[in-house]
């Protein structure tokens, strides 16, 4: 139930002292960490790790000749990779912020990596985005916010 949704003032005071007991008792949210679908360990490590530049952080089989279970990160971002059935489904789309949306994107082109040559795009919303899409078909969306109060 949120205060948008309420229709009398015992909800709306209900709503925010929940709110406010969070907060008071240390609750907070923090960060996201997506999971992406990947089919084959080679070409998820040529394009998340050569191509973007992320790093490995672990990798976890529960045997030698079971699926992966990875976490890769680049400065703060972390992003989790699954060779197993049932964590994601392919074909997801994830944002992510960046400083410096232009350079990110001449360095992808400089690479000249044969699968993805991404442009750079000003949307409406106002932000310049760089999207790629990794080899299992997840799009992963590069954004800087044109605007400072976005």
């Amino acid at each position: 139930m949120d205060v948008a949704n309420t229709t009398t003032l015992d909800e709306i005071v209900e709503v925010r002292l929940r709110s406010y007991f969070m907060e008071v008792r240390g609750m907070k949210l923090n960060n996201i960490v997506p999971i992406l679908r990947i089919f084959d360990v080679m070409k998820a490590r040529e394009f998340y790790i050569d191509y973007l530049e992320f790093k490995v952080d672990w990798e976890h089989r529960f045997e030698d000749d079971l699926p992966l279970y990875m976490q890769i990160s680049k400065n703060e971002l972390k992003i989790h990779l699954s060779e197993h059935y049932g964590d994601c489904s392919p074909g997801a789309a994830i944002r992510i912020e960046v400083i410096g949306i232009k350079e990110f994107q001449m360095n992808l082109i400089e690479k000249q990596y044969n699968y993805s040559r991404p442009g750079l795009e000003s949307k409406p919303w106002g932000s310049e985005e760089c999207c790629v899409i990794d080899p299992f078909g997840n799009r992963i969306i590069f954004y800087e916010n044109r605007n400072e109060d976005q």
